[in-house]
């Protein structure tokens, strides 16, 4: 289904990046893996992604570094020969009450999870233009649609990724790029294993399907908006949440 197209998905080391980049893979997309520093985890990805025959390499870089990220992605461009799809996902997150947050806190999440996105949009950009094609996906959160108490920055960085997307989808239209981002609610990684109980349990309670999600439910989509088949879709915010967000 994607044989032939490259992709680049960020923050795909582990949980749903990880997932994401092995979907692609697994549907033929040759796969650029960014990673922050997990060296170990992001070549295990490789690894796994090349189970499919196709070609996968990782590259360290700092999302949120204006330079680093046009530079990384020139790299990719003279690996891969292009770029067909990106995947947004790096992501961290440092909770805290508004009234306890401290500034770098609150700057952190915010140079990761909206500025990375549009730093990768921004260097993608070109590459796209010259095709007039291509698929940008951003992993938004459903913290970005309805808030999340000790999520100030967080879900100030997701509801900006949320307009970033729809201001994309607008620009972008005309040359055949799509973009679209994917609001994950509580889904099954090694953050959320972090949890205590109570507050997992509490999260579950409120979900109708009364489980987390899964990293390939976030996957499965994202290889869906990657397709040529969704090429008439753009500027859409789709909830993975279990129905959550009701």
């Amino acid at each position: 289904m994607l044989k032939g197209k490259v992709a680049v998905v960020t923050g795909g080391s582990r949980g749903i990046g990880r997932a994401v980049a092995l979907k692609l893979a697994e549907h033929g997309a040759d796969v650029a893996i960014i990673y922050a520093g997990n060296e170990k985890a992001a070549k295990e990805t490789c690894t796994l992604a090349e189970k499919f025959s196709v070609k996968c390499k990782a590259y360290q870089c700092n999302v949120a570094d204006f330079v680093a990220a046009k530079d990384t992605t020139a790299e990719i461009v003279k690996d891969f020969g292009k770029i067909d799809i990106l995947v947004n996902n790096a992501g961290i997150t440092r909770d805290n009450s508004i009234a306890l947050m401290k500034e770098q806190e609150f700057d952190d999440v915010i140079a990761i999870d909206l500025k990375g996105v549009f730093n990768m949009i921004r260097h993608c950009c070109r590459q796209f233009l010259h095709q007039r094609s291509g698929k940008i996906i951003n992993i938004a959160s459903v913290a970005g649609i309805a808030g999340n108490a000790g999520q100030a920055n967080y879900s100030a960085a997701k509801a900006g990724v949320i307009g970033l997307t729809k201001t994309a989808a607008r620009e972008l239209a005309g040359r055949g790029i799509t973009c679209n981002a994917i609001a994950p609610g509580f889904i099954d990684t090694d953050m959320t294993r972090q949890m205590p109980k109570k507050a997992k349990d509490a999260v579950v309670s409120a979900i109708p399907f009364k489980r987390a999600g899964l990293p390939e439910d976030i996957a499965n989509l994202a290889v869906f908006l990657a397709d040529d088949g969704a090429s008439y879709i753009t500027g859409e915010v789709i909830r993975v949440d279990g129905g959550l967000c009701i």
